[in-house]
């Protein structure tokens, strides 16, 4: 009996999709909408004639295809992330950045922008004697998708008990100096527009205590990091250690040209000591 209820709980764990199902039934509905349209203004003398429909034919008719592509591109992302699909590249992704997150016992942990709770469990599950705090706003793109209630649902599923969530905005986290023995954080930083992404690291390693450990995977490019090379030597100079770059995008999680596809371009995890 035991058995049969972990195994029903388990199947109600629900991370949901990086790519939000609305958006990818919104892009469809538009394909099909603006094809409509081309039929009758473009392909077609029933509305517009000549010059007219010549013209209306040409825009509606590259609206479809740019509107079609990215359909298809929505559509496949969709199912690459999909935890319960064939690759469930999202969930290979989320065990890979767990398994470089070590909380001593007795410790707690920190996952900046824990969305679906997807990671804040993994990490807790790897460190069964620690505590992890998933933080996050629950707005944006994802508003209606993920939730505090989502995440709470899923540990309950999972049957993980050392995980706790609070509302915490990465801008400016709402925990005292040196709180935690690891921070980290999955594809959060680059979608928070008109911040500076090396001072959302700073705030961030500003709640991490002396000699912990930080795991951050991000889109870490020029032009969402600018110089990041230049700023991991000024942390150095701060005294933070060990500090790697580790591509991900080399066949880690993906291989370069389906990371472009994917938009996941520049994806590299970001490790070290303070």
């Amino acid at each position: 009996m035991k058995q049969s209820n972990f195994i029903d709980n388990k199947t109600k764990a629900d991370y949901k999709n990086w790519v939000p199902k609305r958006l990818l039934k919104a892009k469809i509905a538009e394909s099909i909408v603006c094809l409509i349209l081309f039929i009758l203004f473009g392909a077609s003398d029933l509305i517009l004639q000549g010059r007219q429909r010549t013209i209306w034919g040409i825009i509606l008719g590259l609206a479809v295809l740019i509107l079609l592509f990215f359909s298809i591109m929505l559509s496949h992302m969709y199912r690459t992330f999909d935890y319960k699909g064939k690759r469930k590249l999202a969930k290979t992704i989320i065990e890979g950045v767990a398994e470089y997150v070590e909380i001593p016992d007795g410790g707690v942990g920190l996952d900046v922008g824990c969305g679906s709770g997807a990671l804040t469990i993994a990490c807790a599950k790897r460190n069964p004697k620690a505590t992890m705090v998933g933080c996050d706003i629950w707005s944006g793109g994802y508003k209606g998708e993920f939730s505090k209630k989502l995440c709470q649902d899923n540990a309950r599923a999972e049957g993980v008990t050392n995980v706790s969530f609070e509302n915490g905005n990465a801008v400016k986290l709402p925990f005292e100096d040196e709180s935690f023995d690891v921070v980290t954080s999955n594809y959060v930083y680059h979608n928070i527009i008109g911040h500076n992404k090396q001072k959302l690291l700073l705030e961030t390693f500003r709640v991490l205590k002396k000699g912990g450990t930080f795991v951050i995977h991000d889109l870490i490019k020029k032009s969402n990091y600018g110089n990041i090379e230049k700023f991991i030597e000024k942390l150095k100079v701060e005294g933070y250690e060990d500090i790697k770059l580790i591509d991900t995008t080399n066949g880690m999680f993906v291989g370069h040209r389906e990371a472009m596809f994917l938009c996941l371009a520049g994806s590299t995890l970001l490790i070290g000591r303070k």
